[in-house]
């Protein structure tokens, strides 16, 4: 790899064009992280918020009783759990159509392109509310196709973790399907010709050519994928009602508001946010250095 004075001067324009999108993101992104932080290290409650108590300086002490809270480590267990099944319920989906995508007519492409577009564009509380009547008790229309009339899909626990992770995978796997369908487009039809010329099955093509080409973006889908899933928020308090019933249906992200918002225990719950952003950083960095070792990556 060249290292000389052009390789140089090519660096430094890219600097230049990054520049604006690095100072964008430090201030959106930096200095939250690190109040974050700083108040993760104080007893920071509703007296010191409104000035009657002065801040107490604890260290790691809401970290010390964050990693003892046993509650702590189940409702990690089942963030990893849920998120897990969002990110591999996404990634086939949004897999399946961007292959159906390819195969239809265009009006057809069309069609399921604006039923995509209109997932990824409804906002999450909405979209929330909409999938709970839908699934309502008594005025749902999935219970009166089934015959479940009566029957309360938030009321049991995986019932209620399969109908969030369920909505979630609907507002996510439009990117996956879009991203992937375009890789799919971008793959030369030479090569899948000589492929088929070679007497490849359409199974032995798509694993051993079209996978293959298809990798850096499905690094790229799975990552994102799993950032947005292991964070998710607003699905799982709307359609749980803060959690569910005692709890059962708890993620880190509830589970942060709840002792930041609910207890007025503020740098408990920002040690959450902070715990919560380590494991997603380690996840993606392990994530990327298996890839690296097999010469997925650069």
């Amino acid at each position: 790899m060249s290292t000389g004075p052009a390789a140089r001067g090519q660096g430094r324009t890219a600097a230049a064009y990054l520049a604006p999108a690095l100072l964008v993101l430090g201030a959106l992104l930096v200095y939250p992280v690190y109040q974050l932080v700083v108040i993760s290290f104080y007893d920071y409650g509703q007296e010191q918020v409104s000035g009657g108590a002065p801040l107490v300086f604890l260290g790691l002490g809401n970290y010390t009783a964050l990693l003892a809270s046993a509650r702590f480590w189940a409702v990690l267990g089942q963030t990893v759990g849920f998120a897990a099944v969002c990110v591999l319920g996404t990634l086939a989906v949004g897999a399946a159509l961007a292959v159906l995508a390819t195969r239809v007519r265009p009006w057809a492409r069309t069609t399921l392109f604006l039923a995509a577009l209109g997932a990824w564009a409804t906002p999450a509380v909405a979209g929330s509310t909409i999938w709970l009547f839908l699934f309502d008790a008594n005025l749902g229309l999935v219970n009166s196709v089934l015959g479940l009339d009566g029957f309360s899909w938030t009321y049991g626990k995986w019932s209620a973790f399969g109908l969030v992770a369920a909505e979630v995978v609907w507002c996510s796997f439009p990117f996956v399907m879009i991203t992937l369908y375009a890789g799919i487009r971008a793959i030369p039809t030479e090569v899948l010709e000589a492929a088929t010329l070679d007497g490849a099955s359409a199974w032995r093509t798509a694993r051993s050519v079209v996978v293959p080409l298809l990798r850096p973006l499905l690094i790229v889908v799975t990552i994102q994928s799993v950032i947005w899933d292991f964070k998710v928020f607003t699905q799982v308090y709307v359609m749980t009602n803060g959690g569910g019933i005692a709890g059962r249906n708890l993620v880190l992200n509830v589970f942060a508001y709840q002792q930041a918002f609910a207890a007025s225990e503020y740098g408990l719950g920002a040690a959450i946010g902070v715990v919560t952003t380590v494991v997603l950083l380690v996840v993606t960095v392990f994530y990327l250095r298996a890839l690296k070792r097999s010469g997925e990556v650069l």
